[in-house]
């Protein structure tokens, strides 16, 4: 057996420091040491998504990652983008049109989807479709997963538009 690595991550904003063997995957420090119950194994081979976070900015699709490969990171599973009393956009979005059934691959397309919609604020119906195309849902026709995720875009562009509209209002203000 080889000698346990020291590891030090930031989970969901939490700094958390460990010993593990150099093989242990991810998404079994995430699950099994960590309790981080979100992200979902599947298929761990990379194929379906359902354990994908972000990692220092990247979708990364954690049962193909080692633990000791994240020493020093930054990671964001589902249980960091929103809270049950304050959602996510996406994950009102997902609630409100029906973009989940049996809800396995949810927490790594939500996920993944929050990194879409950081990279491309306004995205097209083709464009959802190629960025989610790495997360496989066994239930939907993925009709209403494109919807949640259009419906996300447009309040997350609302939302912003109003934060702005309030910023140049106080500085019109400020400027008289």
């Amino acid at each position: 057996m080889a000698d346990k690595m020291h590891i030090k991550l930031t989970v969901n904003g939490t700094e958390e420091e460990f010993l593990a063997e150099p093989r242990e995957l991810l998404i079994y420090t995430l699950r099994e040491r960590l309790n981080i119950t979100g992200p979902h194994i599947g298929c761990e081979t990379s194929h379906c998504g359902a354990c994908t976070v972000t990692i220092d900015g990247k979708s990364v699709k954690s049962c193909t990652m080692f633990a000791v490969q994240a020493s020093g990171k930054d990671i964001t599973t589902i249980e960091g983008l929103g809270t049950p009393d304050a959602l996510h956009p996406l994950q009102e979005a997902f609630k409100e049109h029906h973009g989940l059934q049996c809800g396995y691959c949810t927490p790594g397309m939500i996920t993944r989807a929050a990194k879409l919609l950081e990279e491309n604020p306004n995205p097209t119906e083709e464009d959802v479709r190629f960025g989610i195309a790495g997360n496989l849902c066994r239930c939907t026709g993925y009709q209403n997963i494109v919807k949640s995720i259009l419906a996300a875009a447009a309040t997350m562009n609302a939302d912003a538009s109003s934060s702005s509209d309030a910023i140049g209002q106080t500085k019109v203000e400020a400027a008289e």
